[in-house]
């Protein structure tokens, strides 16, 4: 299974589920697994930032991976983020050796001038290896690095192996359109552009360029639904489909408890045991996981997914 710089529609970005306990939970891995494509996604991304990745030892990240390529009909791609070049390596070699489909890197947050950017992803893939596809993570927000549109379409335009810019700039939208009239002048190579910002923005990315969203929302039915509108040419339709979502989508943007209403709506939707988090985490109040319940019993007068009664 490979992707390419034609990919479109819907990669999820996939939490890792625990037991309360805080072990992990393979079962539940497995129906995640299968949820995600059931809904109709085109890919899954597993070990990202909302998949928990640095709270996992070496081996419990190896043992996912291996996990979801058993079962995984779609590509998937890995997260190989790492603080220093011999783990990223490491674990991006294993990956590829497993059966992924390619790798995601994401600039380490103390970058800051361009050519330190650029640099960076240099050596990056000098360690992963040049044979090895992978998908440049742009996500200011998180990681503090502020990346321009040259300078993406520099880096894209330096190594071949990057297929996939995964869109998370915030506020981005001219962004996406400064991107793709670079390409259209030549001084930008064709590479597929998917967003992730929890879908924040997805009713107007894919006007913009966008070939489709990398994020792990808790209806990624509804994302992919929301792309074939979009590719239809049905607007309206598409549009009112995201203005549906829209209050569930921006709570979970809030900082510092994304995850956990992600978690929690995954486990009502019953695709995960529990919504358990590695520590340090910050869970859900018994307020806060009545108004995420409020907003899916409102949600669901539009959407009967959200129809968990």
């Amino acid at each position: 299974m490979t992707f390419g710089t034609e990919a479109k529609g819907v990669y999820a970005i996939a939490t890792t589920p625990f037991h309360d306990d805080g072990t992990i939970d393979f079962n539940s891995i497995d129906r995640l697994t299968d949820f995600y494509q059931d809904s109709g996604c085109t890919g899954v991304t597993i070990l990202g930032i909302m998949g928990e990745a640095p709270k996992l030892e070496p081996d419990e990240s190896r043992a996912i991976i291996r996990r979801v390529l058993d079962r995984a009909k779609i590509p998937v791609i890995v997260g190989v983020s790492a603080p220093g070049f011999a783990a990223m390596r490491s674990l991006a070699r294993d990956a590829m050796d497993m059966g992924a489909a390619g790798v995601m890197i994401a600039p380490t947050p103390s970058l800051r001038t361009d050519d330190q950017i650029t640099g960076y992803f240099a050596q990056a893939v000098e360690a992963v290896g040049s044979d090895v596809p992978w998908v440049l993570q742009d996500y200011p927000l998180t990681l503090t690095v502020v990346m321009s549109a040259s300078v993406v379409a520099r880096i894209i335009n330096d190594h071949a192996s990057c297929l996939m810019l995964k869109h998370e700039d915030w506020p981005g939208l001219e962004k996406i359109s400064r991107l793709r009239a670079m390409e259209a002048k030549g001084d930008l190579r064709k590479v597929s552009i998917l967003c992730g910002n929890g879908g924040m923005f997805l009713d107007f990315e894919p006007e913009r360029g966008a070939d489709g969203a990398m994020t792990g929302y808790g209806f990624p039915d509804m994302l992919t639904e929301l792309i074939s509108l979009s590719a239809a040419g049905k607007r309206d339709e598409a549009h009112d489909l995201f203005d549906a979502h829209l209050p569930l989508i921006r709570y979970e943007q809030q900082l510092g408890i994304g995850l956990a209403v992600r978690k929690h709506v995954l486990k009502r939707r019953g695709v995960i045991a529990s919504d358990a988090q590695r520590k340090p985490a910050q869970m859900l109040t018994a307020t806060a996981r009545a108004e995420v319940d409020y907003l899916l019993s409102r949600l669901a007068r539009h959407d009967k997914r959200a129809d968990l009664s």
